[in-house]
């Protein structure tokens, strides 16, 4: 347990303080002064942050060797940051998903926006995902399992803590049991059961941001040919196709997601109207000749880095246009980004240029981002990651 008596003091720099006293949850290295004895703290230690003019800023987790040097847990700089506050924490999280879903099966924290900073943890029923992105949350995390089995009992914990983003913190990448034995994994939603590989599976498994996009792509989905591209586990083709798709044709490049998603569709009697065509998305979509009424395309993030923008934009111009091509005259394209570094306009403009090359004049039904267990954190625009966009192609 740590305390405002006993933990360390960071000190942010001269005139360096203005983000954090307007509410920023991250202090940089560049900030923070540096002395000897904070370089020698060890990553994932709770501090007390103040400024030179010895303004308090509460507690924080620390880690000298990152770019964000320190992430704000509470702005109370007494709080003990024991099992018992996260146990409060998690439990107020628990408490609004309960309000926002009838069943148990969504993101249970996304990170800041939900005050545990980079924590993700995503919840199947008795099952845990939980990723440690931080120096703080990985030396957290036993006090984490304690939370999570004292108001859930889950009989499963999986650390996903395979994400390159710890490599920022100087933490190794992979995947543990953290509580209970391995089993298999489902994610219910839009009345179907999908199974998930908890292990090996991409991101944690399943990406319940996308829950509202697939169901208003599944409610235009009746008598439809669908293209799910980039499919993953099949999660917009299988509900397109429980929504009475004619047929779906699901396109990934890995045998393993294919697999999983074959087996949901036959588990729910729909596997006489899905096939799968295993092969690099962008490629595959370049070599069908077809024209499907509805077609999704829901990419791995193409900017890694800011740096990787401009060929991000660009591979985001051409999977707009490639798919735009597949969509047959008055079908639907859906397209998604997952790339916090692109902002939603430069994509929705990458998106339609694509689309303009494609010959085609697009009208937007929708655009949006993930879903409410996704919550945004108004100081960083870097939390509004996923971008959809819905189109109608006359």
């Amino acid at each position: 347990m740590s305390t405002d008596a006993d933990r360390p003091l960071i000190r942010l720099l001269p005139g360096r303080d203005k983000r954090v006293k307007a509410g920023h949850p991250w202090a940089f290295s560049n900030e923070i002064a540096m002395t000897a004895a904070a370089k020698a703290l060890p990553p994932g230690s709770v501090v007390r942050l103040e400024g030179d003019d010895g303004v308090k800023h509460g507690a924080w987790h620390f880690n000298p060797h990152s770019l964000i040097a320190a992430r704000l847990l509470t702005p109370d700089p007494q709080a003990a940051i024991d099992a018992g506050w996260f146990r409060a924490r998690l439990g107020a999280c628990l408490a609004l998903r309960q309000r926002l879903f009838d069943a148990p099966f969504y993101r249970l924290v996304h990170a800041e926006a939900d005050g545990l900073p980079g924590l993700i943890i995503d919840r199947y029923g008795d099952a845990i995902a939980l990723q440690a992105n931080t120096a703080g949350m990985e030396a957290a995390t036993p006090l984490l399992v304690e939370a999570l089995r004292a108001l859930l009992n889950p009989d499963l914990i999986v650390g996903r803590n395979d994400a390159g983003v710890r490599v920022l913190e100087g933490l190794p990448e992979q995947v543990v049991t953290l509580h209970g034995e391995p089993r298999r994994v489902f994610a219910e939603e839009g009345g179907l059961r999908f199974p998930v590989d908890l292990t090996e599976g991409q991101k944690t498994g399943w990406f319940h941001d996308q829950r509202e996009h697939r169901a208003r792509v599944a409610r235009l989905a009746k008598d439809a040919t669908v293209l799910d591209a980039f499919c993953h586990t099949g999660g917009f083709g299988l509900q397109a196709a429980a929504a009475g798709a004619s047929r779906v044709t699901l396109l990934d490049r890995s045998a393993l997601a294919l697999e999983l998603a074959m087996e949901a569709a036959q588990a729910h009697g729909l596997a006489d109207r899905v096939e799968t065509r295993r092969g690099d998305a962008m490629e595959e979509l370049a070599r069908i000749e077809a024209r499907f009424d509805i077609v999704i395309a829901d990419p791995p993030a193409f900017a890694k880095a800011r740096k990787d923008n401009p060929a991000a934009l660009r591979a985001y111009g051409k999977l707009a246009r490639l798919a735009a091509e597949r969509v047959a005259r008055g079908g639907f394209l859906f397209i998604a980004s997952c790339s916090h570094h692109v902002a939603p306009g430069e994509f929705a403009d990458a998106v339609l240029w694509g689309v303009d090359r494609a010959h085609r004049r697009p009208r937007i039904l929708h655009q949006g981002g993930a879903g409410p267990d996704h919550p945004l954190h108004p100081m960083l625009p870097e939390s509004a990651y996923l971008k959809g966009m819905l189109l109608h192609l006359p």
